[in-house]
C-alpha cells in the first residue's frame, strides 16, 4: 500500500481559514457504508441519523495555549510548540528553527518570568525542555503562549474559543479534535432527549495525528505516541449501549484511535489511561465503532488512511472528489463527514 494511493488534488482555496459563526451551520456530507450511496446535508440535521440506544463519543481535551516564543542570551528567538507533557517540569516540543536549540541551551520567555533549558531529544527531531518558573505552570502559559494554529490556517483567530470543542474539559493538547468543532450545546442536549448516550474520552492531541506520513509505504510509518484516559462511567455507558444493541458512533479520528486502543476483541472496553500510537488504515479490523463524524482531511494522510479503512477506499475517494467538486471547506475549520 502506497502513500500515493491516498493523493487527490485539493485547491487551497478549499482550506477553510476561519470558523463558521455558528458551529452548527457547516455541510454535512453522509456517507453510507451498507449503500455506498452519497448525501449531502447540514450538520444542524445529525441528529435525525442518530437512533435511541445510539451512543455519541466525544474527546473532551482541551486545546492549550501551547506556542510560546523564547529568547536566547544571543537574542535568538526560537518557537517552541508543547507536544507532551512528560512531568510537572518536562515538556517534548517542536522547535523552530531547531539548530538554535542544541541540548544545554537555555532560553527565556516573557521577559524572564520562565526560562527552559533543553535536556535532551525526543520522537523526529523534537527537543525536550524542563521549565523553571514561579506558580502554576497553565497560568503562567495563559499569559505567556498563543493558539497553535495548523501551518495551513494563515488567518488570524479573533475567538480563540473557536478553536475548542464546547465540551472542552481536560487541558493537554496542542491541536483541537476537531470534527468536535461543529456540535453545540444544544445539539448535544438535543441527542439526550432522544434517548443517545453522551460518552467522553480523553486523547490529548499531538504529533501523532497530524504528523505527515513521509514514506512511500504506508506501513513503515510510525506514529508518535499520545495520552489517552477513560474513565469507569464512561467505559459503562459505552459498554451498556453496545450490549443493548445501540451502535458507537466517535466524533473524530482521535476518539476512534482511543476506543480502538482500548477494546478488547469483544467490543468490550474497560477504564484505563496509557499512550497510544495505533495506526488504522486500509485492512485494519474494527473491535468497536459503527460510525465516524470526521472532518474532510488533507491529501496522503494519516487521517484520510484511517476514514478509508473505516468505509472503503473506493468510497471514501469518490466522496472527496464529490468534496472538492461540491467546493467543501477542508481541514480543520471545513465541513463534516458522517460515515454510517
Amino acid at each position: 500500500m502506497k502513500t500515493s494511493d491516498f493523493y487527490f488534488d485539493l485547491p487551497e482555496n478549499l482550506i477553510a481559514q476561519t470558523p463558521l459563526k455558528d458551529r452548527s451551520k457547516s455541510r454535512l456530507m453522509v456517507v453510507n457504508r451498507e449503500d455506498e450511496t452519497i448525501k449531502d446535508d447540514v450538520f444542524t440535521s445529525i441528529v435525525s441519523y442518530f437512533q435511541k440506544g445510539d451512543c455519541l463519543v466525544l474527546n473532551d481535551t482541551k486545546v492549550i495555549p501551547a506556542r510560546i516564543f523564547g529568547q536566547k542570551e544571543t537574542g535568538a528567538v526560537v518557537e517552541f510548540l508543547l507536544l507532551k507533557r512528560l512531568d510537572d517540569t518536562t515538556w517534548e516540543t517542536l522547535v523552530k528553527p531547531g539548530r538554535k536549540a542544541k541540548e544545554g541551551a537555555v532560553f527565556s520567555f516573557g521577559d524572564g518570568e520562565m526560562t527552559g533549558e533543553i535536556i535532551g531529544f525526543g520522537e523526529e527531531g523534537s527537543r525536550l525542555i524542563q521549565f523553571s518558573f514561579e506558580g502554576i505552570f497553565e497560568e503562567v502559559l495563559d499569559r505567556l503562549g498563543t493558539m497553535p494554529l495548523p501551518p495551513y490556517i494563515h488567518e488570524k483567530l479573533d475567538d480563540p474559543a473557536r478553536y475548542n470543542t464546547v465540551y472542552a474539559k481536560y487541558d493537554g493538547s496542542a491541536a483541537a479534535p476537531t470534527a468536535g468543532l461543529h456540535f453545540t450545546d444544544e445539539l448535544i442536549e438535543t441527542l439526550k432527549k432522544q434517548g443517545v448516550y453522551i460518552a467522553y474520552v480523553t486523547l490529548h492531541v499531538g504529533l501523532g495525528t497530524f504528523r505527515p506520513v513521509k514514506v512511500d509505504d504506508v506501513l513503515a510509518h510510525k506514529m508518535h505516541s499520545e495520552f489517552y484516559t477513560l474513565n469507569e462511567e464512561n467505559a459503562e455507558i459505552i459498554n451498556r449501549a453496545k450490549q443493548n444493541g445501540g451502535r458507537i458512533i466517535t466524533v473524530g479520528t482521535t476518539s476512534t484511535r482511543t476506543l480502538e486502543t482500548i477494546a478488547d476483541e469483544n467490543g468490550n472496553v474497560k477504564a484505563q489511561q496509557g499512550w497510544t500510537d495505533i495506526f488504522i488504515y486500509p485492512g485494519y479490523q474494527f473491535k468497536l465503532i459503527d460510525g465516524l463524524i470526521t472532518n474532510f482531511h488533507l491529501p496522503e494522510s494519516t487521517l484520510i488512511m484511517l476514514v478509508s479503512a473505516l468505509a472503503n477506499k473506493p468510497l471514501i475517494m469518490r466522496a472527496y472528489e464529490n468534496a472538492v467538486a461540491s467546493s467543501y471547506r477542508f481541514f480543520s475549520f471545513g465541513d463534516a463527514m458522517l460515515i454510517i
